[in-house]
């Protein structure tokens, strides 16, 4: 029996292929099983949540046209139906959507246990009073994530769809849009938005290993705003208004992550100087 204290044993490069094999089965497991819930609730994933946003009584329209109507802006959210259908023109078009939605979601509901997965193959790696935070580290990283999604859906894609479903070149062109790309849409506004949320956990971690320092991160805030107004221009439409409300919560986490960099090479400077 293993004793309290001994220190893990060394495990060959094989072995730690082998681990991360099974630890990778499980979390797609995960992602099945909840994939496969959300293949059977394919009324409320589609009609409720995914064709939401398609529609001109969806909660973000509402709120955003009344902000822009209370400060005199351009009432361009203030609308009863979107100027375009959403269609499939394959035979197998629709049930590869309902598939792919479904992988797509039940990778959204599992990520809690991706991440503990994740966590469970780099913790024999780690201190044991690092290990103690693992519930934390499991909590924080899915409760940005969710508002990350959160965040992509109400606000993100309705900006999105509103600007390119009302968008016309001439108006002998009518918008059809195929299935895929409506969804292609959703889910690249959803995940990307989800995943730019972890970027303090990932400040963390390259703090951690040495990559990146508080001062590094502010010396070099002026391109990081760049690039985030550069990002902002990308997953959203080319207006200002767009890529301001997108832009804000992405600056504040930047700074929020300076503040973790700093804790975080503070502790790692006292490490070194007790050496």
């Amino acid at each position: 029996m293993k004793q309290i204290g001994t220190p893990e044993p060394e495990m060959s490069f094989l072995d730690h292929l082998e681990d991360l094999r099974w630890h990778l089965i499980r979390a797609v497991i995960a992602i099945v099983v909840a994939g496969s819930i959300a293949f059977l609730l394919k009324g409320f994933i589609f009609d409720v949540l995914l064709f939401g946003p398609s529609r001109g009584d969806f909660f973000s329209y509402d709120m955003l046209c009344r902000i822009s109507t209370s400060l005199g802006l351009d009432a361009g959210f203030c609308f009863d139906e979107m100027p375009f259908r959403i269609q499939s023109r394959t035979m197998g078009g629709q049930f590869s959507a309902h598939v792919w939605t479904s992988i797509t979601a039940g990778f959204i509901i599992a990520f809690p246990y991706v991440i503990f997965q994740f966590w469970q193959f780099v913790a024999p790696a780690m201190h044991d009073n690092e290990r103690k935070h693992a519930k934390g580290f499991i909590l924080i990283t899915s409760l940005l994530f969710f508002i990350g999604v959160v965040f992509g859906y109400y606000v993100v894609t309705p900006l999105s769809i509103n600007f390119l479903g009302k968008y016309q070149v001439s108006e002998a062109v009518f918008n059809d849009f195929d299935l895929s790309s409506y969804i292609g849409l959703v889910r690249a506004s959803v995940l990307a938005s989800g995943l730019i949320f972890e970027l303090p956990i990932v400040i963390y971690f390259l703090t951690r290993v040495g990559v990146v320092t508080p001062q590094f991160l502010k010396k070099y805030r002026k391109y990081a705003l760049v690039i985030v107004l550069i990002l902002s221009a990308i997953i959203t439409p080319p207006d200002i208004v767009s890529q301001i409300i997108v832009a804000i919560p992405v600056l504040i986490l930047y700074e929020v992550s300076i503040l973790i960099s700093k804790v975080i090479y503070k502790q790692e400077q006292r490490k070194i100087n007790k050496k």
